[in-house]
This record gives structure tokens, sequence and C-alpha cells, in this order.
């Protein structure tokens, strides 16, 4: 029978990852940095194939390592090994936080759609706006050429009666006849009740 040859240091005079695990539950600070150093390449290994980010990849594998550090009690020897067992945490850990990362862009995507989405009252007002806009407008139609200028140099131009007066080329007194006149069929036609 051949016996197996090991280059670098003899395997059985080191313990074994699940002896150092053993020890890290136990608060063994040395047995904890010989985990970090066995296991830290593999772990960032596979947190950094599901994140594909270096520096959330280092940082997840932090996390991880503390995570064995306040977990090493839970470790089972029975269902398997400690580096499964730290793997998988590293793993599990990785995939949350592209859940994290995804759930929040979303909850941002969110946010920005109804942000931009105006609110119901905004909408009911502009079209009632839009409404009211153009039964004005038929409105004005049906008031005569002379009442329909008077009306709109007043209350769409802002001019006085006295400005409008000048405008229109015509006595103070008329203009303000045509304007009473055209504001009366106005409120007729809208329906407004004073």
């Amino acid at each position: 029978m051949k016996e197996a040859v090991y280059i670098g240091a003899n395997p059985s005079t080191e313990p074994d990852l699940e002896e150092l695990v053993g020890l890290v539950a136990l608060g063994d600070e040395k047995a904890f940095a010989s985990v970090y150093d066995v296991v830290a390449g593999p772990v960032l290994g596979v947190v950094r194939a599901v994140l594909r980010d270096r520096a959330q990849s280092e940082e997840v594998t932090q996390e991880v390592l503390v995570e064995v550090w306040r977990t090493a009690p839970r470790f089972r020897a029975d269902r398997g090994t400690a580096m499964n067992w730290i793997l998988t945490l590293g793993h599990r850990r990785a995939v949350d936080r592209v859940r994290s990362v995804e759930a929040s862009a979303a909850r941002d995507h969110k946010a920005a759609l109804l942000a931009r989405t105006p609110e119901f009252d905004e909408v009911t007002e502009q079209v009632e706006a839009r409404l009211e806009r153009e039964q004005v407008r038929r409105c004005l139609r049906t008031l005569t050429e002379l009442q329909s200028q008077a009306v709109t140099l007043a209350y769409y131009r802002g001019l006085t009666y006295r400005e409008v007066a000048e405008a229109l080329a015509l006595p103070l007194g008329t203009v303000k006849t045509r304007l009473r006149d055209g504001l009366i069929r106005l409120r007729d036609c809208l329906g407004v009740t004073a």
C-alpha cells in the first residue's frame, strides 16, 4: 500500500476544519484566525460567483466570517463538513444581498413612477378646467362681435373699462353696457346662478 505524500505542513499535526470550528464555538480567537485563513478565499469565490461585484463580494465575505464566529456553536459535524456549512452560509448571504438589491431597485422604480403619476384629484381638476374652458369658449361665440371684443379686452387682457373704450374708440358708457350685456349672456349660457 502506498503512503500519501503531502507537500507543505504535515496534515496530521494541524487540526482539521471541523475541530477548528469547534474551538471557535468555544471562543478561541487563534482557531478563528486559522478558520479565516482556510475559508476566506473559497467563501469569496462562492460569493463573487453570485454577486459579480468585487466590493460587495468582499463585504459579504466579511459578514459571513463574522457569522461563522457568532454561530460556530450551531455547526453540526454529523450534517456535513465545516467547509460546506461555511460555503452554504456564504451562498445564502450572497443570494440575500441580490434579493435585497433587487427589492430596493423595485421600490425605487415604483416610487419614481408614483412621483411622476399625478394624483387623482389633480387629474380630475385638469379635466374639469379643460371642460370649463371649452364651455366658456362656446358661450363666448354666442355673444355679438362687439360684446365679445369688450369682454375679451376686459377679462382676458386685463384692461380697465376706460382702456377698453379707448381701444375700441367707443364712449365709456357704451363699453360698460356691452360688457354688462355680454356678462349676462355668458352667465345665462354657463348656467351660473347669482
